[in-house]
């Protein structure tokens, strides 16, 4: 029999991965996130993420977007990771700490028995600065400032929750052409490493509608740094308090920038969607 390489189809808000348990990452994991994200002849995911050992935390979380590349985060992923890591590996208790790219992760589970019914991940503090996002742009804050693309001028506040993010306000989300933008905002010169491109439109102090094109996947239902960033640029730019409510195509997302800490607390679901086996081709 050919070997076969046992998955959880999960997601968080519509924002979906292939989660893997393993002690470490296959060979050619890159061309295996390719062709086991294809909605036609794989899988069919946002990304592929790995849950492997960790001497520093819990366990250690590793992900690869459908176009092979790497994420040094991702909020869905995160609770979805924890979900995963409660109810099969160990219930031992309900507040982890997950190794990532970018660093070490709080969560905590909110869960009924056995099972998981929320997630809230401490996200850590924002970076600000211009050339830690990175951006092309030496400010200590990059807020409201002009992008043209093809002779259209945006204006974006940058922010990284670990990896980076354009925020740009307009004033009807659902019917900005992101399929039109998403990828020249992405690639654009001024983002030496890509961004994530998030559109939002305030529909009050404490409630945000947001639409989102991801680095290497393009648009998703959902996506929970985005979230964290779409907040803090809208205080930033003074259109919010710093708890907002998140309403994106996928699902609800709650969202606090605490003053006292400066730190970012993100509070959503996750839910299994099946299991499977991928069988490899020789």
């Amino acid at each position: 029999m050919p070997q076969g390489i046992r998955f959880t189809k999960m997601q968080g808000l519509g924002n979906d991965f292939i989660v893997i348990s393993s002690q470490a990452l296959p060979d050619g994991v890159k061309e295996l996130a390719e062709r086991l994200c294809d909605r036609h002849f794989g899988v069919g995911a946002d990304g592929l993420v790995y849950i492997l050992p960790s001497e520093k935390g819990d366990f250690r979380m590793r992900i690869l977007n459908r176009d092979g590349s790497e994420a040094e985060q991702c909020g869905n992923a995160v609770r979805c990771v924890a979900k995963y890591y409660y109810e099969r590996i160990s219930n031992a208790k309900k507040e982890l700490l997950i190794e990532t790219q970018a660093g070490l992760q709080r969560v905590w589970v909110e869960a009924d028995g056995q099972t998981v019914r929320r997630v809230c991940v401490d996200m850590g503090k924002p970076i600000l600065k211009g050339e830690r996002i990175p951006v092309k742009v030496n400010e200590s804050q990059v807020v409201a400032h002009p992008i043209e693309v093809e002779g259209e001028t945006f204006h974006f506040t940058a922010v990284s929750m670990g990896n980076p993010h354009a925020v740009i306000f307009v004033d009807d989300a659902a019917r900005f052409p992101l399929k039109t933008w998403g990828l020249r905002l992405e690639s654009h010169p001024l983002f030496p490493n890509r961004v994530n491109v998030e559109i939002v439109t305030v529909t009050s102090r404490e409630e945000l509608q947001m639409r989102v094109w991801e680095r290497g996947v393009g648009e998703t239902l959902a996506c929970g740094t985005g979230a964290c960033a779409s907040v803090v640029a809208a205080v930033l730019n003074g259109k919010t308090g710093r708890r907002v409510f998140v309403r994106l195509k996928g699902g609800d997302l709650e969202i606090e920038w605490k003053e006292n800490d400066q730190r970012i607390y993100m509070t959503g679901v996750a839910e299994n969607v099946f299991e499977g086996e991928w069988i490899r081709s020789f």
